[in-house]
């Protein structure tokens, strides 16, 4: 393979998810309708919660939360990916390269965070409804948003220094569609143990913790609603929470996989298709889980569809 020494990379080329000309396309196509669904849905339920008063509520400020989230997660990624699935010039810059995988890694965490903090916010809804208002104050929500953006930021910071202070002198191909820290590592010519023990640690702490709180708060949760007497009020919880769940376990698995694993893992193909999940496919599938099926949200945008009709 080609040499390059640490100075000669001033940019990266992502190889991407194929090079078969008819398959370009079809992708381009696939993430373009995902990327329009993810902004719409996502924007749409920004634009609900703000409208009505009704939803300014700590669930739907968490939602809100989500959904600037998953605008800015999808959007860090997939118009370099739509560029650069049609174009002949695949490139990326160092810093360009550097600035992705640290907003990627930002936001990713603090998805996260904030999965854990819904499920926790829907718990003592569920399981102490009495004293819901005491719990979830006004100040502890946006602590906790504050709490979660910040350390996700923090923790990509010290990640970006580590991987972008590696010589990388074997290549400078990444065998992935956009600027992660596991493709980078088979870039460079220096053992990346440290690199990976630092990945573990911050992976084990935000992520595993994350999904260890959200699943003991779906656990109270399901425990709670086996009390209810009414087979359709058991029914209509337990399909709410699967939903949730659902994409909790995609999320919190598909993460945990691609950073929580022995080094000698890493399968480029393999690796493309799980990142896709995480990275393109959950913030689609978010506004459509959490909300947009949620009588509260339906009813108001079926009012203002009336009311722009009837004038």
């Amino acid at each position: 393979m080609e040499q390059f020494n640490q100075t000669s990379v001033k940019s990266f080329i992502l190889l991407g998810l194929s090079s078969v000309p008819h398959l370009q396309v079809i992708y381009f196509l696939l993430f373009l309708i995902i990327y329009t669904i993810t902004l719409s849905g996502n924007v749409l339920l920004l634009v609900v919660v703000r409208v009505n008063s009704h939803l300014h509520t700590p669930m739907y400020f968490f939602l809100s939360n989500l959904s600037v989230i998953d605008i800015c997660f999808s959007s860090t990624i997939v118009p370099k990916l739509l560029k650069n699935t049609l174009s002949r010039d695949k490139s990326i810059s160092f810093l360009g390269c550097a600035a992705q995988m640290y907003f990627s890694l930002a936001l990713g965490a603090t998805e996260c965070i904030t999965l854990a903090v819904m499920a926790y916010d829907r718990y003592v809804a569920i399981c102490n409804p009495l004293r819901y208002q005491i719990i979830m104050h006004k100040t502890l929500c946006i602590g906790l948003a504050v709490f979660s953006w910040t350390v996700s930021f923090l923790n990509a910071v010290l990640h970006a220094i580590l991987t972008f202070q590696l010589p990388y002198c074997k290549s400078h191909h990444v065998h992935h569609f956009f600027c992660e820290m596991p493709p980078l590592f088979k870039l460079s010519c220096q053992d990346t143990l440290f690199n990976e023990v630092a990945v573990y640690i911050s992976g084990g702490i935000i992520a595993l913790c994350s999904f260890l709180l959200t699943i003991v708060s779906y656990f109270r949760i399901i425990t709670n609603i086996l009390k209810i007497r009414s087979t359709k009020g058991r029914s209509k919880a337990f399909s709410t929470c699967a939903s949730h769940l659902t994409v909790v376990s995609l999320y919190y698995g598909t993460i945990m996989f691609m950073y929580l694993r022995p080094r000698h893992s890493y399968s480029p193909d393999r690796d493309r298709a799980i990142s896709i999940l995480y990275t393109v496919v959950t913030p689609m599938l978010n506004p459509i889980i959490y909300s947009i099926r949620n009588k509260d949200v339906k009813g108001t945008l079926k009012r203002k569809v009336l009311r722009k009709v009837d004038h």
